[in-house]
């Protein structure tokens, strides 16, 4: 079982990182902190050794490609001590570039004045990484950089620093560290300080001197929805992704997680041994028979012991969709210039987000033509969704595709939506409504809440049985995620998981939309059917 992962299994070329002199130092300086090979110089695994080489790579100006950087694992799988190793480096060692040598490979330094903080939500979680830094650093590099092992703060003998910092703020503010490592940040949400102290981080980062100063986040899987720092870095990732593979590393964003594939069946042991030892890496030291058990004792609901265990972003029991059966329907297949398809759209002005999906009339597959939201930060401020762009993507698409039925919610956009509904009601098989080619609601009103509570059931269905395809879109993901169970006197619809929450569900209404109007279509009979590797796709 070949595990999930969210950057390719590569490493630059030797001449373009500070890996391998990380590398080095740290299996010179360093021990083993703890365990039955404690004292043992220390050693990265290889897949450790991996992420070390990329996440230290060099442009050809000797610049860090990367500047913020996560890696998320499985419980047990070492990230605290490995995130020490890198403190440690930082603290002391080799970590930033000096120059080319004669043969082109680059040359370390140590920052002339490294601090390093160790921030966490509570002294504890904090304490966790601290602790491990007395039995870390030998008696060679105690002598030769002079380092003073106090319990809050380490001194180096040239004026650098490790401390732990917790969720103050306040006490943060104008710091100007030069690595930071944000511990467990699955833990950081609002009600323990964890969002303030993110941005007062990303704030001091900002501001250092020649931008040289970075941020490492270590976590296991977020709980989709818990809004905590790890969910909101997934999601701004999940977006630059979507805009192409190669756009995180452009905007210097490094996300590092290993997860098992969704296929994987908690209640078959097999098919759960295979997940735990594909989502492990080379952590080979956890007991996959030890974690079988504690999953089989009933200790964690499934959707925790995936998120612990496989590394897998799984929402609750009251979402609308499990995660497993939508990354399962993922395909490489995309809409094809001329295709015949329905579409769907929902639409924002400010706070709530715009959607249009496309869904191929034959098949079932799903393409966002184009999600547009709030960004986060300082560039939300004030922000309103472009509607020419919208307007441009929805001209787009009738120029590119067989448009035959087109269900929009007019609410905010209702002079769009009849425009819209002037200029092509004549090419639709089917319309939207009785009032208009393409206008329909999507609260229920007009006594249309029965049928908008079948066509989620039926796509709920689809999902499930698994007769709809999409191409891995992570924005329409978190929405598909997002969306939470309705139950109502028809049956159950889906709904935010209250008005007034950040996480949005347009796309999975523009969704419902296009394969509601897919469903018009079979109804009135105007479904061209279609055969496909062997099988017949209909309503």
């Amino acid at each position: 079982m070949e595990p999930i992962r969210t950057i390719p299994d590569t490493v630059p070329a030797p001449n373009r990182t500070l890996g391998d002199i990380a590398i080095r130092w740290c299996t010179r300086y360093l021990r083993q902190p703890d365990g039955p090979d404690a004292g043992d110089p220390w050693r990265f695994t290889r897949e450790q050794a991996r992420t070390v080489m990329r996440f230290y790579e060099l442009d050809d100006n000797g610049s860090f490609v990367y500047r913020q950087g996560t890696v998320r694992r499985i419980k047990g799988a070492g990230k605290d001590p490995f995130a020490a190793a890198l403190c440690a480096f930082e603290f002391v060692g080799p970590c930033r570039f000096s120059h080319w040598d004669a043969s082109g490979n680059p040359v370390g330094i140590s920052h002339p004045a490294a601090w390093v903080q160790v921030a966490a939500t509570s002294k504890d979680q904090a304490q966790n990484t601290m602790a491990l830094f007395p039995g870390m650093f030998s008696n060679d590099a105690l002598s030769a950089y002079g380092i003073d092992l106090g319990k809050e703060i380490i001194y180096s003998g040239v004026g650098g620093r490790i401390e732990a910092v917790t969720a103050s703020a306040r006490a943060l503010e104008g710091r100007r560290a030069t690595f930071t490592l944000m511990n467990e940040t699955q833990h950081w949400v609002k009600s323990n300080g964890g969002h303030h102290m993110a941005m007062t981080i990303a704030g001091n980062v900002a501001k250092s001197r020649g931008g040289g100063a970075r941020t490492l986040e270590i976590t296991n899987a977020p709980l989709p929805g818990e809004d905590s720092v790890a969910e909101r870095t997934y999601h701004a990732w999940s977006k630059l992704r979507d805009i192409s593979p190669d756009t995180p590393r452009l905007a210097g964003f490094y996300y590092d997680s290993i997860e098992a594939p969704a296929s994987v069946v908690l209640g078959d042991r097999d098919s759960l041994r295979a997940g735990i030892i594909a989502a492990r890496g080379d952590a080979d030291w956890l007991d996959v028979d030890w974690i079988i058990s504690t999953i089989y004792s009933g200790t964690y609901p499934a959707y925790q012991s995936r998120r612990m265990f496989l590394n897998q972003l799984v929402v609750d029991e009251d979402s609308l969709i499990d995660p497993q059966d939508w990354d399962a329907l993922t395909v490489s297949d995309r809409l094809a210039d001329g295709d015949r398809i329905t579409l769907g759209f929902d639409g924002g002005k400010t706070n709530d987000a715009t959607a249009l999906i496309a869904m191929r009339v034959s098949d079932r597959l799903i393409e966002p033509l184009g999600i547009w939201e709030k960004p986060d930060g300082p560039a939300g401020e004030n922000w309103e969704v472009d509607r020419e762009a919208v307007e441009g993507a929805v001209h787009h698409a009738f120029e590119r595709f067989d448009v035959a039925a087109f269900f929009a919610d007019p609410v905010q956009w209702d002079g769009h939506v009849a425009r819209w509904s002037e200029e092509y009601r004549d090419r639709f098989a089917v319309r939207a409504s009785t009032g208009s080619a393409v206008a329909r609601r999507m609260d229920g009103s007009g006594g249309q809440l029965r049928e908008l509570t079948d066509a989620n059931a039926r796509l709920v269905a689809a999902i499930e049985n698994g007769h709809v395809r999409h191409i891995g879109n992570e924005t329409l993901r978190r929405h598909v995620m997002n969306a939470k169970r309705w139950p109502n006197r028809y049956g159950v619809s889906f709904r935010k998981e209250n008005p007034n929450s950040r996480k949005k569900v347009d796309g999975y209404a523009a969704l419902l939309l296009a394969d509601l109007a897919r469903t018009r279509l079979v109804e009135a009979g105007k479904l061209e059917m279609e055969q496909r590797d062997g099988r017949m796709f209909f309503g």
